[in-house]
């Protein structure tokens, strides 16, 4: 029975010690560290996109969700990357905690998920190749041409819906490979957010805006349906951020005066 006793006491103790250690509060009798995971599509220039010199995901939505997170008093920020079309069920299976990716609110994704109040709105814009004398001044222009849009987004909704049974669409999983097809001669042109769109011409001297489709959209944060607690947070550090100077410094960091 001693030796019974004995296993019996240890147990007991190595129990109590892992409940301990599991709250966090071992030691220095400090709680964990509380940190925010964030879905975006790093690929959307100038809002997410990879810094050439160190691979680092920056841009304009990640110093938002940084500073949100900030007045929300998360310690840090975790960023997972992944495909535009991924970010929504990442979301809905508990991977991440929001989805900041400028990302349109649309009635079909709040179906799914909840939405901040709007922080930016944009169109869709065409690019296409300098040279390639395509002109557009209408989107039945596009007509009977090969474009190409990121698979998931708002231009590729609209193109399917209203040039689906007259143009080759050409989904890809991203932005900058819709884009690489585009260089390459395999669309005609790209159809992408106004803003992204103003990037990309800007990159790469071979391509050019020929015209905006005024679709007037607004971009959201997203979380999982019903998280209320989150989405009021957001929404109250989002009011404070936009009605500072951390706001106008932000543009002005991203898209100058």
């Amino acid at each position: 029975m001693r030796n019974i006793t004995a296993y019996l006491s240890v147990a007991l103790v190595v129990s109590l010690l892992l409940a301990v250690a599991s709250s966090g509060c071992i030691g220095t009798g400090t709680t964990q560290e509380k940190v925010l995971v964030v879905g975006t599509s790093a690929d959307f220039p100038p809002f997410e996109y990879k810094n050439a010199s160190n691979g680092q995901i920056t841009g304009f939505d990640i110093d938002l969700i940084k500073l949100v997170a900030k007045k929300m008093g998360y310690d840090r920020v975790e960023i997972k990357d992944m495909d535009f079309d991924s970010l929504i069920p990442a979301l809905q299976a508990g991977k991440v905690d929001v989805v900041i990716a400028g990302m349109t609110i649309t009635p079909e994704r709040e179906k799914v998920v909840d939405f901040s109040i709007p922080y930016w709105e944009a169109d869709q814009a065409v690019l296409v190749r300098k040279g390639s004398g395509i002109k557009v001044s209408s989107v039945e222009d596009l007509k009977g041409k090969k474009i190409g849009v990121e698979k998931g987004t708002t231009g590729a909704i609209y193109v399917k819906k209203h040039l689906g049974n007259s143009s080759t669409i050409k989904e890809y999983p991203t932005y900058v490979a819709a884009i690489e097809a585009l260089l390459n001669g395999q669309v005609d042109a790209v159809v992408l957010d106004s803003p992204v769109a103003e990037m990309f011409s800007k990159k790469y001297n071979s391509v050019e805006i020929v015209y905006t489709i005024k679709t007037g959209e607004h971009y959201g944060i997203a979380v999982k349906k019903g998280n209320k607690k989150l989405l009021d947070g957001i929404n109250k550090a989002l009011k404070e951020i936009m009605n500072s100077p951390e706001w106008n410094k932000l543009v002005e960091k991203y898209f100058g005066s």
